[in-house]
């Protein structure tokens, strides 16, 4: 049985490293969606591999070369999707608080212009595309 020191820091660095390791998971999932997170989440061991190999020596076989050449692999495939998003808009009529500055001087000769004042303005349709990064927030159908 490890001395008790020896026990606690342990236990503190495996608390550390999975409870850092569970945070990034976490963003994860809210930045590249639950698929992605889930693809990458597995290369978390080839970091502890890499440690093991360089920090404390250890032997590296062609197995762990394959398995982090699979990993690395599949983690490529899944960052590179891209597609284009055809996106439409409608045209859209609202009012919104406003201010003007030097940049943006619009009003009539002779209207009041308050620094901050409400303005209507409208927007007219466009439909446009544009490259998409799939994500948990980017539901659509094709």
């Amino acid at each position: 049985m490890p001395a008790w020191g020896t026990l606690a820091a342990a236990a503190l660095l495996g608390s550390l490293s999975s409870g850092i390791s569970l945070m990034l998971f976490v963003v994860a999932l809210r930045h590249l969606g639950t698929a992605r997170a889930g693809a990458c989440f597995p290369m978390v061991p080839s970091f502890g591999a890499l440690l093991a190999v360089t920090v404390l020596g250890e032997t590296v076989s062609p197995s762990l070369l394959l398995a982090g050449a699979a990993m690395g692999l599949g983690v490529w495939l899944h960052r590179g999707e891209r597609h284009l998003h055809r996106q439409a808009h409608e045209a859209l009529e609202h009012e919104h608080e406003h201010e003007h500055d030097l940049h943006h001087d619009h009003h009539l000769p002779g209207e009041v212009d308050p620094a901050r004042h409400t303005q209507r303005h409208r927007h007219l349709p466009l439909v446009h595309s544009h490259a998409r990064f799939p994500d948990q927030h980017r539901r659509h159908s094709h």
